[in-house]
């Protein structure tokens, strides 16, 4: 196979490492040096056996008088059959050595181009059951790594997007205001502080993503009312949907249990879903619902509004997608699924266009404590 280098690194590539890596010559040299003692060792093993079973064998054969037990001619059979036994040994190590190294060579050559930044290399699945596996796994792997090189190149590009829209409605009043363009006055500034509180939304949910999706969000757990958290979120949109002509109203009985959750994080799922539900319903109405089942707490937020197409409804977790008529980030849904599974619950989607939507989830009541809500 040969190996093939890009003209150029990856963008992701450090800029203070050299380029290609330095490491390919001598990967090469301990590869085939790796192939080398490999090979010595079979025939070692291989001598040792064959030799040590004849002298066995010449032994006993002396011993009940089968042959003659001279010395001399013990130790001519036994070069004799070294011998043949090295040619033989060389003939199955080198059979050995292109059965198995043909493959294994095949995954270390495919392993440096990999480190030099090809994702698209894959390996061909043929040899012995374990190297089918090894190959199998190696392609599996280069596949999540171009998978995740795709993913971490939109992400920039729709960060950068959704980053430059608010700048530059600021850069843009700015100007206005100093050229006097626009008026200075109290309703300019309300709107530029909007917009820079869109940017500090929008930088918050990009950490929180970020720190969800590695795996180190840090989660205050504490037992907490899922009655009150969800109480607490419907008084925060309440304005918002009041200015839509929405109603909302929270459908939660007394006496849930408590669950050892981040109530900080769960309001904020909620108040994810609430908002989203709001930018969909025109004056319509959204219920929170909170009930009790066999294992778990539910928390539903049913809505009246537009719906979603199967389309979006299929794509709706994932990273910076809108519908068509959505003015968000796109980061609330996916935000707030990662939350949930987070506190290891699930979070589900039904709709229908023209029939509103209904988000679901689902917290298990492993969480719960000894004491209940009032």
């Amino acid at each position: 196979m040969r190996r093939r280098h890009r003209r150029g690194p990856p963008p992701w590539w450090p800029a203070h490492e050299p380029w290609p890596p330095q490491q390919s010559h001598r990967f090469r040299t301990g590869r085939a040096r790796f192939f080398k003692r490999i090979a010595l060792l079979a025939v070692v093993v291989l001598m040792t056996g064959v030799g040590g079973a004849i002298a066995l064998v010449w032994t006993a054969a002396a011993r009940f008088g089968i042959v003659a037990a001279s010395p001399a001619g013990a130790l001519v059979v036994i070069a004799g059959a070294m011998l043949g036994a090295l040619a033989t040994a060389a003939l199955i190590v080198a059979g050995g050595v292109r059965l198995l190294g043909r493959p294994l060579a095949a995954v270390m050559d495919a392993a440096a181009r990999v480190a030099d930044g090809d994702y698209s290399v894959r390996v061909s699945d043929h040899g012995a059951p374990p190297l089918r596996a090894l190959a199998r796994a190696f392609n599996t792997m280069t596949g999540r790594l171009a998978d995740h090189d795709r993913l971490r190149r939109e992400l920039m590009a729709d960060v950068a997007h959704e980053l430059r829209t608010p700048l530059t409605v600021v850069q843009g009043r700015l100007e206005g205001l100093l050229d006097g363009v626009y008026p200075r006055d109290d309703r300019q500034l309300d709107e530029l502080l909007e917009e820079t509180r869109i940017l500090s939304r929008l930088i918050d949910d990009l950490r929180t993503l970020a720190l969800s999706e590695a795996g180190t969000l840090t989660l205050q757990k504490e037992p907490a009312d899922l009655r009150a958290v969800a109480a607490d979120a419907v008084r925060a949109a309440d304005a918002e949907a009041s200015a839509r002509g929405i109603a909302i109203a929270l459908d939660a009985p007394a006496g849930l249990p408590m669950l050892e959750v981040d109530p900080v994080r769960i309001r904020e799922v909620i108040g994810n879903l609430l908002t989203n539900a709001i930018r969909h319903t025109g004056g319509g109405s959204i219920t929170v619902g909170v009930h009790q089942q066999p294992e778990a707490i539910v928390i539903d937020v049913r809505d009246t509004g537009e719906g979603m197409t199967a389309e979006d409804l299929a794509h709706a977790f994932d990273r910076f997608h809108k519908g068509t008529a959505s003015r968000g980030s796109g980061l609330g849904l996916t935000i707030a699924r990662n939350l949930v599974v987070a506190h290891g619950g699930a979070i589900t989607l039904a709709s229908e266009p023209g029939r509103g939507t209904t988000a679901t989830v689902t917290l298990p009541l492993a969480m719960r404590t000894s004491r209940a809500s009032s």
